[in-house]
């Protein structure tokens, strides 16, 4: 047997606690709830019952509200429902008035519930969602459009701060000489490759005086302030030195 209770449910900051407090219409599982078309799909879930027979089913909300907590948190039947009792904003979620201390529901329910809601009635769901957004934010570009059409002003809805000086701390600034390490290093490294396969016709590695061209590169980039001749002989040795 299936019965829809009349009683509209709170708005999320008059959920009564035991603890005194609100909910706050920010959290995640408030926020879920007012997407999801409860009351649009609530007959056709009251058509898998009796309208006499039978003792009162769990109403729709809280029959797919339990299964969204489940796949949500990753969670077992039993530990779901542990969730719910533990937590005031699940039992918002699945349509509780005020928050309880005994679980509402038995973990062998989400059996039921899995058998009832099928993939067909998720997918409706799902593209209902969907269907509303559209639709919301198409009025909201409408509105727009209006206000703009009638010449008035678009009020702004915050200030945006951009700080330019924010940059990620591993992007090195790139200077000449630090260009000149860095192909210099790329350099040698392709040396090395091509010499691996001929190490037999070559006994001798080409000679590139790899650490003397560190040496010079160290000896300038760790100075704070370098005098313009000295960087130019730092530049002419990294060219000159590396070459075989």
């Amino acid at each position: 047997m299936y019965r829809k209770e009349e009683q509209p449910l709170p708005p999320p900051e008059k959920f009564e606690l035991p603890f005194e407090g609100k909910l706050s219409p920010n959290n995640r599982w408030v926020i879920m709830a007012e997407l999801i078309p409860w009351d649009d799909f609530e007959e056709e879930y009251a058509k898998l019952f009796s309208a006499e027979k039978g003792a009162p089913a769990k109403l729709f909300r809280m029959a797919l509200g339990t299964l969204i907590i489940k796949e949500k948190l990753g969670t077992s039947d039993r530990e779901t429902i542990e969730q719910i009792r533990e937590n005031p904003y699940l039992q918002y979620f699945i349509g509780l008035n005020c928050y309880q201390q005994e679980p509402p529901l038995e973990s062998s329910m989400l059996v039921h519930f899995r058998k009832r809601i099928d993939g067909e009635l998720i997918n409706k769901i799902n593209k209902k969602i969907v269907k509303r957004e559209i639709d919301k934010s198409d009025k909201e570009v409408k509105k727009k459009d209006c206000l703009q059409e009638k010449g008035e002003k678009i009020k702004n809805k915050g200030k945006l701060i951009l700080d330019a000086t924010c940059a990620p701390a591993d992007i090195k600034y790139p200077t000449d000489l630090g260009i000149l390490n860095q192909a210099r290093i790329e350099t040698e490294r392709i040396i090395d490759n091509l010499y691996k396969p001929l190490r037999v016709k070559l006994r001798k590695k080409p000679r590139t005086s790899r650490e003397i061209a560190r040496k010079e590169y160290l000896k300038v980039a760790k100075k704070s302030e370098s005098i313009l001749s000295r960087k130019k002989k730092s530049y002419r040795k990294q060219l000159v030195i590396p070459a075989v």
